[in-house]
């Protein structure tokens, strides 16, 4: 079980890949990019399909939660979204499909950890979002995302097509019933590190769902919705606001977070973190201005590129740049510890 070297044979592996997508490339040169390593120094890489195919990827994502669940609000969208592109999720979309066995590349330790990771996926019972036993090689959730961009390039770049090619490759998909409820255990966690007790009640009146949350027998959050499952997330994020502004997260990144639970300072801790790290120093872009000249509105974007590949992130609307720039390096913190980066 490994994944293939460089010298293995190029056309076996693009026949091999449109087989498991039941796709036939016009432009296989794309295939053959997506499927090579950059450790392949004597040929392009697949690192500028990488890129499109993380934006391409949450966009069909996004598509897909928000017709999927027209009553639920952008918070819970947004988990849903992360829970199906986390690199978690798609390295094992790689293993359970077989897509890992046509990576080319020159580096022989790749299969020990692709290994190693594929015989602990084979042992699951079911598909790990957020962590497994073993940690997922990003090499293989990167290989997913450049396959994927490779079919929406050689589709002329049709977002509808591509979802129904890569619909299956993707199952199971994390549906509201089966998100992990990853606030919830992060407010146990919290809790059981400050030596404190947790207690969940859930009941329903009239028509809704309630959910309250006792600390030390102590109410600190209530949350209601239509779903159970979705007021015992507001219930458990509104807890984590008030228990923890300190920002506790497995990592040991210590964060204030605001109002919109964003991280304080974002910019200024993403800038020590890749000091730390000796990563390239983040760099900031406005992506979009929206709105009139005295009531604009800012979308910012930031990269940094760490030892393994360049990681970029889009932030949230916010009223002035320097915001919506926090609003991008809070969300690249949070997707750096949730993938396990740091």
């Amino acid at each position: 079980m490994s994944i293939i070297t460089v010298q293995n044979d190029l056309k076996h592996c693009v026949s091999s890949v449109e087989k498991i997508l039941q796709y036939e490339f016009r432009n296989k040169k794309l295939l053959e990019e997506a499927l090579t390593h950059s450790s392949c120094t004597e040929t392009v890489s697949y690192q500028r399909l990488e890129f499109v195919g993380d934006a391409v990827l949450g966009l069909a994502f996004a598509n897909f939660v928000y017709l999927a669940y027209p009553t639920v609000d952008q918070g819970i969208l947004s988990l849903l979204r992360a829970a199906n592109i986390s690199t978690e999720k798609l390295a094992r979309v790689a293993v359970r499909n077989g897509l890992y066995r046509f990576v080319r590349h020159n580096a022989l330790a790749l299969d020990l950890k692709v290994r190693e990771f594929a015989l602990a996926v084979e042992s699951e019972e079911e598909t790990a979002v957020y962590g497994g036993t073993v940690k997922a090689p990003k090499v293989l959730a990167d290989i997913v995302e450049s396959v994927i961009a490779a079919v929406y390039i050689d589709s002329d770049f049709n977002l509808k097509f591509l979802w129904q090619v890569i619909r299956g490759l993707l199952e199971p998909i994390v549906t509201l019933e089966t998100l992990p409820l990853q606030p919830v255990t992060m407010l146990f966690e919290l809790c059981q590190k400050q030596g404190k007790q947790v207690n969940i009640e859930n009941w329903r009146k009239d028509d809704k769902n309630i959910c309250s949350i006792y600390v030390d027998k102590k109410l600190v959050a209530t949350g209601t919705s239509d779903q159970r499952v979705i007021a015992k997330l507001n219930a458990a994020k509104e807890a984590l606001a008030k228990l923890d502004h300190s920002g506790y997260n497995p990592s040991g990144v210590v964060c204030e977070v605001n109002e919109n639970n964003e991280i304080e300072a974002a910019k200024q801790k993403l800038h020590e973190l890749c000091g730390k790290k000796k990563w390239v120093k983040p760099s900031y872009r406005v992506e979009k201005e929206l709105g009139l000249a005295h009531e604009k509105k800012f979308i910012c974007s930031v990269e940094i590129e760490t030892a393994e590949a360049k990681l970029f992130m889009m932030g949230d609307e916010r009223s002035k740049v320097r915001e919506a720039e926090n609003s991008a390096a809070s969300l690249m913190i949070r997707s750096l510890v949730e993938s396990n980066y740091v």
